[in-house]
């Protein structure tokens, strides 16, 4: 078992290294890594397990990567898996907090540069995962349909309504199909666990902010803030930010150490949840680090070591894998949109911009060349070409 362990922390620690691109990117890493290299799962149990991870609140990918852990080696290989692929994360963003003051690099180049390769590096993982998910004009026109409508209505409960609405109209068109079941998720603890689980979810939910209103102590009302921030965001990634600006903004933080720590968040690799590190050392060093990063994911363990135990049953139902067909059609009409906005959007506003993100589009897709190596090739190119002053 602690031959498992250490290989889980190592394969999850490389990929938290080096996956950029956001939790579309992450997806597609893990199913490379975890599915096709190492086959710990297959095709249709991780396709499963990413719906399940987008029906409850948290950072998708970040739960899709714990689910996988507690798959091959418990809670405690859930926990690893976490820690591996979150930590490089985490560092990189405290210690960019501990330097925010007198660096100032908001601006800097090379968060221009790496906003641009996300493009890249999204727009590939979606092809990818489209291929899979929606290899039939039905599932196409499900996913088309849900950009078209998510593009207006950019909201967490938009999201929301176009999963459920999804599920339903999966159940209508898909239930008489003869649908794979996959195989079944194998976990090494049981219901019982799952429940409690379940219960400290709800019990946290509740009681935290009781406490912080009792005591004036930082720490409580970092716990307290980022706990339910984690607990109710749906969509995870960029929709973590609006949510926790109303928070912090202006009472915790300023909203130029925000927005400075926002575009730092989308240069470095792994999930965007750890925005939470970066914001907790500005709020109270690296104390506020550990405490906001542990509130912000703790929810995100109690719901997947909750819910996973019941999901070998569920997702054998006629009707539940009749929804998840939907379900995972309209996930990439979701990304489909993100890629849009926020992560166009916000990346591409010269023609320069354009011209970048698509040669690294075409060194990922077509020259089949690694994230990182992308990475490293766009961000010297942008920069040489800034010097240039083009």
């Amino acid at each position: 078992m602690i031959k498992k362990y250490i290989e889980l922390l190592l394969v999850s620690f490389r990929l938290g290294l080096t996956s950029f691109g956001g939790p579309i990117a992450h997806l597609a890493y893990f199913q490379e890594e975890y599915v096709n290299r190492r086959k710990w799962l297959d095709d249709k149990s991780y396709a499963d397990l990413i719906a399940l991870c987008q029906f409850l609140p948290g950072p998708a990918s970040s739960q899709v990567g714990i689910s996988i852990g507690m798959v091959r080696g418990g809670i405690i290989g859930g926990i690893i898996a976490w820690f591996g692929f979150t930590m490089p994360s985490i560092i990189a963003l405290v210690l960019f907090a501990l330097f925010v003051h007198e660096v100032g690099v908001e601006d800097a180049v090379w968060i221009s540069a790496l906003k641009v390769v996300a493009v890249a590096v999204v727009a590939h993982a979606i092809m990818n995962m489209g291929k899979k998910l929606t290899p039939d004009l039905t599932r196409k026109s499900i996913a088309v349909v849900a950009a078209m409508i998510l593009l207006f209505y950019q909201t967490a409960l938009a999201q929301i309504s176009l999963i459920v609405l999804a599920g339903l109209v999966g159940v209508w068109l898909f239930r008489k199909w003869e649908l794979p079941e996959g195989a079944d998720v194998g976990l090494q603890y049981t219901k019982r666990t799952g429940i409690i689980s379940l219960s400290l979810f709800v019990l946290f939910l509740i009681g935290t902010p009781f406490i912080a209103a009792s005591f004036s102590s930082i720490y409580v009302t970092i716990f307290d803030t980022f706990y339910r921030v984690g607990s109710i965001v749906f969509g995870g990634g960029h929709v973590v930010l609006p949510l926790l600006e109303a928070e912090v903004v202006p009472n915790l933080i300023s909203e130029e150490l925000f927005l400075a720590g926002y575009g730092a968040t989308q240069a470095v690799p792994g999930p965007m949840f750890t925005f939470s590190s970066y914001l907790g050392t500005i709020m109270a060093g690296v104390p506020g680090a550990v405490v906001a990063s542990i509130a912000m994911f703790l929810p995100s363990f109690f719901l997947i070591i909750g819910v996973l135990p019941f999901w070998n049953t569920l997702r054998k139902n006629r009707n539940v894998r009749a929804a998840l067909l939907g379900v995972n059609a309209a996930v990439v009409g979701i990304l489909i949109a993100a890629l849009y906005d926020p992560i166009w959007t916000s990346a591409i506003h010269t023609n320069k911009d354009i011209a970048i993100a698509i040669g690294s589009f075409t060194l990922l897709y077509h020259w089949k060349k690694p994230a990182w190596l992308v990475v490293i090739i766009t961000v010297l190119v942008y920069i040489g070409l800034s010097l240039l002053g083009l």
